[in-house]
């Protein structure tokens, strides 16, 4: 009997196995109908989702270049750290090994992983270099990677810094030619979708959503070459004389190009760690001072044009000083009897307030507008300033009188070259530029006559002849015109009477203007303090270095001078040196 009821129930469990077989069977294709048909495209969505991903394709910044292409700022690409925090997280044990390399501290490393535990993009550290990225990759951790990135650098250093600015780590620009011009030289990201591993990394590119596109290429009028020299003799002065600080601003007068821009001190552009935002500060355009005696030149213009006075006119400059309004004006010396030409060459205050004083407000006023004083250049250079020239309606006597020697007015260093430009350029104004223009597109403004200009730069010479304020301006094998500067520093109190400003403006050749140089000397120390000898001299190095860097040529010399001059230039004897 029991061996009957054995033998039947061997084929029920038989048919139970198989019929569940069959069953399972059947789930399963179903399930893979379900997974490769039915369902198919959200499944697909699915794992895209998490192994594909659209990144950008970062766009470097255009290439910052002076007039003969020489680079002056370019972008490098560089890698920066990024991570997942929610990945790292899951990975504990590996974050100490993270922070270290990083440099950081385990502590603020996990509360910034913590903090940030929603998003799936939080950046370590930027602009890591390519030893440190590669260390960090080879730990393997999940969701720490890589960024592709630009950073900015500028091959002339310190030499262009208050030039050409600066950008931030976003490659965007902050300061001077990298702020003004930011929206020419920025690029646009682009995008592509790319295929990722589960440690985030990319395995390959999908497609090109769309195409980065690079910033422009933007070419300045700056020549390199000149700019260092330029720096290079701005610096050994401020050295040599303990000067709080200095600038100059060398221009082509029959275009407005800016040559070269040089400010003391300075600071390295590729490395601003510990610096104050002070230094940033371009005090050849945005710092304003009173401009002494190199105003002079214009008042003589304002009495030529007034018709009350020619070059040989006569005034009287005895006992050496004037009282106005018991304020007292003096020289240095007593003069005695001075024309037009002797008050520009010995630099005669009382000589010049008398003039003022003679020709009236509107007329001195209106010749400082017309050289551009009293109103920005138009460079387009951020912060620049207008500078202070007040309306002439509200002058006193003794504000006409100090006004016409450069008390109570104040410049930019680049509207003091910019307004001897004119003088250089027989009386047409050109809007001052960073960029080098379009020969067909150059156009200035008449606001002297030829005769005029012709005049002052006759007069001019003669301060840098013996007998002159400026003799120490004097370039070999060349005629330079030009004018000393110097004044008391204006402070709360007053004028102090121990601290000064020395500056020079001045032009070469005089037969053929090609070149204007304006250079201060801020608070000079040792016991020499005048324009002629603290700037005058920069001014000769520098004027010396450019004219044969610029290959132009010396006004009319003899055979005999032509041949000194080759066998100097061949000897290198004249390199522009202290």
């Amino acid at each position: 009997m029991k061996k009957k009821q054995t033998h039947r129930i061997y084929p029920i469990r038989r048919s139970l196995i198989v019929l569940m077989f069959v069953l399972a069977s059947g789930v399963l294709i179903w399930r893979a109908v379900d997974l490769q048909i039915l369902n198919k495209d959200f499944l697909r969505n699915h794992g895209d989702a998490r192994a594909l991903r659209v990144v950008k394709i970062p766009a470097h910044r255009g290439v910052i270049t002076d007039r003969n292409n020489e680079p002056l700022a370019i972008s490098t690409p560089i890698d920066s750290i990024w991570a997942m925090p929610k990945q790292v997280l899951e990975n504990p044990g590996a974050i100490p090994q993270l922070a270290k390399k990083l440099g950081m501290k385990l502590s603020v490393l996990k509360k910034l992983l913590m903090d940030r535990m929603d998003r799936e993009f939080v950046y370590l550290k930027r602009h890591v270099s390519p030893d440190l990225a590669s260390e960090i990759m080879n730990l393997k951790i999940h969701g720490v990677n890589l960024q592709k990135e630009f950073k900015r650098y500028y091959p002339a250093g310190e030499v262009t810094a208050h030039l050409l600015g600066f950008t931030n780590i976003d490659d965007t620009g902050q300061e001077g030619i990298e702020l003004a011009y930011d929206d020419w030289l920025k690029g646009v990201p682009g995008e592509k979708r790319v295929l990722q591993d589960r440690l985030g990394r990319i395995i390959r590119d999908v497609e090109s959503i769309k195409p980065s596109d690079p910033g422009k290429v933007l070419k300045l009028s700056i020549d390199r070459r000149v700019q260092y020299l330029a720096y290079r003799e701005l610096a050994a002065a401020v050295q040599y004389f303990s000067a709080k600080s200095g600038s100059l601003v060398l221009l082509d007068p029959n275009t407005g190009e800016i040559i070269a821009l040089a400010v003391q001190p300075s600071y390295n552009p590729n490395n601003r760690a510990g610096l104050r935002s002070d230094h940033f500060r371009n005090r050849a355009i945005t710092d304003v001072f009173e401009p002494g005696s190199t105003l002079k030149p214009f008042t003589i213009a304002a009495a030529l044009l007034s018709g009350s006075y020619k070059v040989d006119t006569v005034i009287q400059t005895s006992p050496g000083y004037m009282k106005i309004n018991n304020h007292i004006i003096s020289d240095v010396s007593n003069f005695g009897s001075l024309d037009l030409t002797g008050i520009i060459q010995k630099s005669s205050n009382v000589g010049a307030g008398k003039i003022g004083l003679e020709i009236g407000a509107k007329a001195l006023w209106q010749m400082y507008r017309n050289v551009g004083f009293g109103e920005q250049t138009g460079s387009g250079y951020p912060g620049e300033s207008p500078g202070m020239l007040a309306n002439h309606t509200n002058w006193t006597e003794l504000d006409l009188a100090t006004i016409s020697f450069g008390h109570g007015i104040a410049v930019t260093t680049l509207q003091l070259a910019q307004a001897y430009s004119v003088i250089a350029a027989s009386g047409i104004l050109h809007q001052v530029t960073f960029l080098k223009p379009d020969p067909n597109e150059i156009s200035g403004k008449r606001v002297l006559s030829a005769e005029t200009t012709d005049k002052l730069r006759i007069m001019l010479e003669k301060v840098v002849q013996p007998g002159g304020t400026g003799q120490k301006a004097g370039v070999p094998f060349y005629r330079v015109i030009g004018k000393t500067g110097t004044a008391h520093k204006s402070t709360s109190s007053g004028y102090a009477e121990d601290k000064y400003l020395s500056l020079f403006a001045g032009i070469a050749p005089a037969s053929n203007p090609q070149l204007v140089l304006a250079i201060i000397i801020d608070e000079p120390q040792g016991g020499e303090h005048y324009g002629g000898q603290v700037a005058a001299p920069v001014f000769s190095r520098v004027i010396q270095g450019a004219l044969r860097i610029l290959n132009i040529p010396p006004d009319s010399v003899s055979d005999f001078d032509t041949k000194v001059l080759m066998a100097e230039k061949h000897h290198g004897l004249m390199d522009p040196i202290r």
